[in-house]
């Protein structure tokens, strides 16, 4: 019979450590892994500027065709200012993109906004008071002309008001700063349905303002922030009193 060898219990002893080092390894916590970054506090460029500047211009344009009963006087005062606004801020930041923030012109865009918003909401109140009060009224086309072109201005007005505000503004959401989304985007919910680094830009705030408008309630975006539920529940209700009204008064004019 064979004698075993003088080294075979130091291999044996050798991997019996090593299978126990193994599984001390196996047994061992795995580390945690770092929070995964939400989409909203990704960093991203600057959105353009070209949509708002249209948006804006449009609601100087529905404001100069309303009647001059529905309008604060003089006729051209507003629009007028709203322009001198708009200007100011495209020499102010002249680059293409909205990604600079200072106190000024975040005031002056606010000031803009509040002016479009003022000169819509004297237009309105001013409509529904003529509707109500008046016997006299223009032709049914004219009618729903003047009542369709206030309820355009509403939704601009409203679109731009939740793109100042979301998550700061947009040049706040470009740099990801605010720790939670105003509003909650299909886009910021699951990953694969947009490209890396999707960041909502003016025209998905108009949307918003749209279907509020049409529907009188969040679609597929939904707002999380108090101020965010009680200005679309304001645009609903600006929207459903113009609308009737217009409607209404329209429908009794061609009977």
């Amino acid at each position: 019979m064979t004698e075993p060898e003088p080294h075979a219990p130091a291999q044996l002893s050798e991997a019996l450590h090593r299978r126990l080092e193994r599984i001390e390894r196996l047994l061992e916590p795995a580390e945690p892994e770092e929070p995964q970054r939400p989409a909203w506090r990704s960093v991203t460029l600057g959105e353009q500027r070209w949509a708002v500047s249209v948006a804006i211009l449009t609601a100087v344009g529905l404001q100069l065709a309303l009647p001059t009963r529905l309008t604060i006087h003089p006729h051209w005062m507003l629009p007028t200012l709203e322009l001198a606004l708009l200007v100011a801020l495209a020499v102010i930041n002249p680059h293409k993109r909205v990604d600079q923030t200072s106190r000024l012109l975040r005031s002056m865009s606010l000031a803009l906004v509040a002016v479009i918003s003022l000169a819509n909401g004297w237009s309105a109140v001013k409509l529904v008071r003529d509707l109500i009060h008046t016997s006299a009224s223009p032709g049914a086309l004219a009618l729903l002309g003047t009542g369709g072109a206030v309820w355009a201005t509403n939704i601009l007005a409203f679109s731009l008001w939740y793109w100042e505000w979301d998550r700061g503004g947009p040049a706040a959401r470009a740099q990801g700063v605010r720790s939670y989304p105003d509003f909650l985007f299909p886009q910021m919910q699951q990953e694969g349905i947009a490209e890396p680094g999707w960041e909502p830009s003016y025209p998905d705030y108009l949307y918003v303002a749209f279907t509020n408008a049409c529907a009188f309630s969040p679609t597929d975006t939904m707002p999380l922030s108090v101020w965010a539920k009680l200005l679309m529940m304001t645009q609903s209700a600006v929207s459903l009193i113009t609308v009737v009204l217009v409607v209404a008064r329209a429908v009794g004019i061609l009977q």
